[in-house]
This record gives structure tokens, sequence and C-alpha cells, in this order.
């Protein structure tokens, strides 16, 4: 004796599923005119990591004509620099100069020229290593 059974087969067509809504990340801020970020990021930033060094005394920043002026005092030998921005803007041509001893800048060296998106935090941390390449600040803290 054979049995045999047969299962109706049913199909279920399941609610096709939504996938939930990505929130989009936020809008990026359109970037900042160069004098404004240095004015409020650059600026503000590298004051306070030469502040931060217990023997530099007399530190003056600023931002005018495309260029970023620093000087400032270390164990009584005046020290500055500059980093020039002659287009206005980070993605054109950079360069950088500094001097010791109240002596002329004699050589401009290209600043930045590797990095692809340049942000203030990238314009401070070169500015602190070309001090620290050059022995003006020290390259650890203790």
């Amino acid at each position: 004796m054979f049995l045999l059974v047969t299962a109706e087969t049913k199909e279920v067509k399941a609610a096709p599923k939504q996938a939930p809504a990505k929130a989009k990340p936020p809008a990026k801020a359109p970037a900042k005119p160069l004098p404004q970020m240095m004015e409020e990021d650059v600026i503000p930033s590298l004051k306070a990591i030469l502040e931060s060094q217990d023997d530099i005394s007399e530190i003056e920043l600023s931002f005018q004509d495309n260029r970023l002026d620093g000087s400032f005092i270390r164990k009584g030998i005046p020290h500055s620099f500059w980093a020039f921005f002659p287009n206005g803007v980070l993605t054109g041509p950079k360069g950088f100069s500094l001097s010791s001893y109240g002596s002329e800048a004699s050589t401009v060296e290209p600043f930045l020229i590797d990095e692809k998106k340049i942000t203030s935090k990238h314009i401070v941390f070169w500015v602190e290593k070309r001090l620290a390449a050059q022995g003006i600040n020290p390259v650890w803290k203790d």
C-alpha cells in the first residue's frame, strides 16, 4: 500500500523590505576664505603651541597680504617665519621661509606640496614641524 500525500505549495510574497532610511551625513560647511581660516583656526592653534613652550616669548602672529607672519624670541634669540599663499588659496602655490638672529630670510622652500586636501590643521602641523626641523622647537615633548 502506497500512501501518496501531496502538499499544496503556498507562495507567500513578502512585502519588499525597505532599507532603513540612511541619514545623510551633514553637508560639509563651505571652505572658509583663507584670511578667515588663518584668523579663526591657524593663528590661535599655532599661538597655543608656541605659548606652551617655556622658553618662548614675545609671540606675534598675523595674516595679511596672503602671508602668515610669525615672530618670537626663544632663549634670547629672535626668530621669524612666514608662510605665503600668493594666489590667496590653499590649492595654489605655497612657500615657507624662516630666519633667526634678526637676519633676512635667505631660502624660500615649497610648503604643503604633497598634501591633497589641505586644512588648517595641516598648516599648523607643518609650521610646527618646520620650526622643529631647524632645532627651534623641540621635536618631542617631555
